[in-house]
């Protein structure tokens, strides 16, 4: 999907929908260790998703390649004017004794609430830079290649209370208390050196009814993140190379705001073919099961299975030179200022290079996607997200060497 305009709703949910697919859980920062096998798919095996334990040091930070739990929240922080170079890499440093801490189930440095540390609770903290870190003396030649603020799209609607921030912190876990408190410990660290601009709150549901872990759905009710890429089918499309933010990675965040009133007064039949799969059990249009591609050929009485403007035609690599991303989706409802209830999605794209990646596909789905109609981007953020730490060499170290 596209993004936004008042009247046309439209987003980027990414090839055949955002993903909260979880992938590689084991395998890097993140690494599970309180049981779970990797299934089919990078899915981890019946109880693999909840009640885990993540380790807090690895090449990669965690939350990104482990599976999406039940409760997120995301958080973004303004620089106060006195925070410099050397002052923002002591914040990393206390941060990252925090999350070393609190994924552990060990109470934080100073946690005046101790007994609220829990282990085994599929927590993840992850941590991202926006693009004025690299405006900071000594720092203005670290700007990844290829990060860039998203440039303006002719149906955006973008609020500033949904936009933009110098920090990210990004938190999961089953629960929210343990997402609470960790955000407040995460918040708490950050005040000698930055003042809050945004929280972002959502929710994901990633297993049946007996526990095993499935694609989730988004509040269309769509199977959201079928045809997300495989570990294998990633490599340099998700992990820099670039200097010191090699072997992390670049983070576009978008507030999807979905108009559920219309969406319900569209036939099923129309749903679909927006869609360009079927939303019983997300197999395309063409046939197949859920992880199969479209027939982007296939016709019926003279006509494409899959119409033109379909989401899952449109956000195809083949559409789009092969480009791809890995996607992470938030579901998320919200009571505004006026009293009344706002929900979408919160759109996580991940990749190498925002400037040849999410930028061209965004551009491609902004000119033409069914699901436009129904779907308004009023939120974009954008972060470098540095490579994953130890216990002797904290986050974000290479960036200050």
């Amino acid at each position: 999907m596209s993004d936004p305009s008042p009247l046309k709703r439209r987003a980027l949910f990414g090839y055949a929908g955002a993903a909260g697919v979880g992938v590689a859980a084991g395998v890097v920062g993140g690494r599970v260790s309180v049981g779970s096998e990797i299934g089919p798919h990078g899915l981890p095996v019946a109880g693999g998703v909840a009640g885990q334990r993540y380790e807090a040091h690895g090449t990669h930070q965690s939350g990104i390649l482990t599976p999406a739990p039940a409760v997120h929240r995301l958080l973004a922080f303004d620089l106060l004017g006195k925070t410099d170079a050397p002052a923002l890499a002591r914040l990393m440093r206390v941060w990252s004794a925090t999350v070393d801490a609190l994924m552990a189930g060990r109470p934080a440095p100073g946690d005046a609430t101790p007994d609220l540390a829990q282990e085994a609770v599929s927590l993840t903290i992850t941590v991202g830079l926006g693009p004025q870190i690299f405006t900071l003396a000594g720092l203005e030649d670290k700007r990844p290649a290829g990060f860039q603020t998203i440039p303006p799209m002719d149906h955006d609607a973008l609020q500033e209370r949904w936009s933009g921030g110098d920090l990210l912190v990004m938190v999961q876990a089953d629960d929210e208390t343990t997402v609470s408190h960790a955000c407040r410990r995460m918040s708490i660290d950050a005040r000698p050196f930055a003042l809050p601009r945004w929280s972002q709150s959502g929710f994901w549901r990633g297993v049946d009814a007996g526990g095993n872990p499935v694609t989730g759905r988004n509040l269309f009710g769509q199977l959201d993140g079928s045809r997300n890429p495989l570990p294998e089918e990633l490599g340099q499309a998700l992990w820099s190379t670039d200097g010191w933010l090699a072997n992390g990675t670049q983070l576009v965040l978008r507030r999807i705001e979905m108009d559920l009133d219309e969406w319900d007064t569209i036939i099923r039949d129309r749903q679909e073919k927006s869609i360009g799969r079927n939303l019983k059990d997300g197999a395309p249009l063409t046939g197949g099961s859920e992880r199969d591609d479209i027939d982007r050929l296939a016709e019926t009485d003279g006509s494409l299975v899959v119409p033109v403007d379909a989401h899952a035609r449109r956000a195809h690599p083949a559409e789009n030179r092969g480009r791809r991303m890995l996607r992470r989706g938030i579901n998320y409802a919200h009571i505004d200022d006026a009293g009344q209830e706002t929900a979408g999605l919160l759109f996580i794209a991940l990749q190498s290079s925002i400037a040849e990646q999410f930028i061209p596909v965004q551009q491609t789905l902004d000119a033409s996607d069914a699901l436009n109609e129904w779907t308004t981007a009023i939120g974009s953020a954008v972060f470098a997200v540095p490579p994953g730490f130890t216990a002797d060499r904290h986050l974000a170290a290479g960036l200050f060497d």
